[in-house]
């Protein structure tokens, strides 16, 4: 088991909330900065200010080896450091996002799903594969709008991304030679 000890829950929350603040700052920013449009506002930019903001994982399980458990951590509790930064990090993130989108009234799904429209119809897509991607982009919307579905649907965009960080992390930190603490 497991206990958690006051080093570690503020080390959890600290890095953490670091973690949520990057990637939800830097997203809200690249939405504002490119006006729904291009890099800026891709998946892309999106899952790779993730992968960098979640890197605080890492430095949450090592700052947690070497300063509570003097350079040596194993798999599950380096792991579950790991979770619980995750963890606050997809909250804040969710929470943020909703306070976001209460103060643009909630126009992100609708040029959302515009963009998704004009992008298939500049393919070249028409026809009845229109008309059912127009009524798949209508449903969508109609789900954003229900809070129970928008929440965890936007926890889910980051926290899978921690779940795989935090194994990377617990299992390299495991290895006390791997960046030793310094003396």
């Amino acid at each position: 088991m497991i206990r958690l000890t006051v080093t570690m829950f503020k080390i959890i929350l600290i890095y953490g909330i670091i973690s949520g603040l990057i990637v939800i700052g830097t997203m809200i920013f690249g939405l504002l900065s490119s006006g729904g449009k291009g890099f800026f506002s891709s998946e892309y930019f999106g899952y790779l200010m993730m992968l960098i903001a979640l890197s605080m994982i890492f430095v949450g399980i090592k700052r947690y080896r070497d300063l509570e458990l003097g350079g040596v951590i194993k798999f599950l509790p380096a792991l579950s450091v790991g979770l619980a930064i995750a963890v606050i990090a997809g909250v804040i993130y969710v929470g943020v996002w909703e306070i976001y989108l209460f103060n643009t009234n909630y126009v992100f799904i609708d040029e959302f799903t515009s963009v998704m429209v004009e992008a298939k119809q500049a393919e070249g897509l028409s026809g009845v594969a229109l008309d059912k991607l127009i009524a798949e982009m209508e449903e969508m919307k109609a789900d954003y709008a229900k809070p129970y579905i928008r929440l965890p649907m936007t926890f889910l965009e980051i926290f899978p991304v921690g779940v795989i960080i935090s194994m990377l992390s617990a299992a390299l930190l495991r290895n006390p030679k791997l960046l030793p603490p310094r003396a």
